[in-house]
């Protein structure tokens, strides 16, 4: 798809009510659609291979953003329990990133998980986060996941360090 208004709602008029016309809509995406997004609009992530669920933010029916939601990169983290956000872009809209973290969370407390959490650049402030009441957990130190045991990982995309965002849900 060549640009984000393929992504419009139906022509539907049910879809939207009066009262959310002017407001943001939250949508399910395929993991296609929301790749396509992250390709046109991500400044420095590239498409992720698998995710648990997808979800669109649509204003006036142009979708304006995505979030692709998976199990933790971290081979650690237990995948069970902790849902990941691994890419989130927008067009730059007032509030979608925090509306699309927020519906995240929800959406993950919904599906039985205890957490949610995100890694974002060392240098990005974390604005949207915080406003939806996630907390800075840590900071890793960066660079690139090869080693001698696991070689030709990915090393085309940012390599330094990242702080991991996250928030409790189900006890």
């Amino acid at each position: 798809m060549a640009n984000a208004s393929s992504f419009d709602l139906e022509e539907d008029s049910s879809i939207l009510s009066s009262s959310t016309k002017h407001r943001l809509v939250l949508k399910p995406l395929t993991l296609k659609e929301a790749n396509n997004l992250v390709s046109l609009l991500h400044r420095h992530h590239k498409p992720v291979v698998g995710h648990r669920y997808s979800l669109g933010a649509y204003f006036n029916r142009e979708c304006v953003g995505a979030a692709i939601v998976g199990r933790p990169v971290a081979r650690l983290t237990d995948q069970y329990t902790t849902a990941e956000v691994t890419r989130l872009v927008t067009n730059g809209h007032p509030n979608a990133c925090s509306f699309l973290y927020s519906a995240c969370a929800r959406v993950a407390k919904e599906m039985g998980f205890t957490k949610i959490q995100t890694f974002i650049l060392a240098e990005e402030p974390g604005t949207s986060l915080k406003a939806v009441g996630w907390e800075r957990e840590s900071m890793s130190k960066g660079g690139d996941w090869n080693s001698t045991t696991h070689k030709n990982r990915r090393t085309d995309q940012p390599q330094g360090p990242k702080v991991r965002w996250g928030r409790k849900l189900n006890s």
